[in-house]
């Protein structure tokens, strides 16, 4: 990998890092922290941030090693998907004038299959 594109992911992934970070910082505090008034936390708020934020990395562990998991295939599908379509677009076979597209993978159109990742697809708030 070329030194600026290497640089580049390591940015991405430290942005993602930071903004998960922040959103678990913030859920955690408002939900635990109900007392402004004092300085230091109280014992309970102390046990209450220490609780949420270990359910929250919990999850997020869970999410990644399912989404570790299901990548290959996800991955193996839409290359076979975009392999027969590029088949299928090469052979000429869809018809001259004709307003039928072979579908990339992942966009929606006809014939496509879902993308299980996809906001709203069956399966992806679990």
């Amino acid at each position: 990998m070329e030194p600026a594109a290497e640089h580049q992911q390591q940015l991405r992934s430290l942005r993602d890092f930071l903004l998960v970070y922040n959103r678990m910082t913030e859920l955690c505090f408002r939900h635990c922290v109900s007392n402004l008034n004092y300085r230091l936390l109280t014992g309970s708020e102390e046990r209450c941030l220490d609780s949420c934020a270990g359910k929250l990395v919990h999850a997020n562990h869970r999410l990644m090693r399912a989404y570790v998991a299901l990548m290959p295939s996800i991955m193996q599908r839409r290359v076979a998907d975009y392999e027969a379509s590029a088949a299928l677009a090469s052979q000429g076979s869809a018809p001259e004038g004709s307003a039928a597209v072979a579908a990339l993978p992942g966009d929606g159109g006809a014939g496509a299959a879902p993308d299980p990742l996809a906001p709203g697809a069956p399966g992806a708030g679990t």
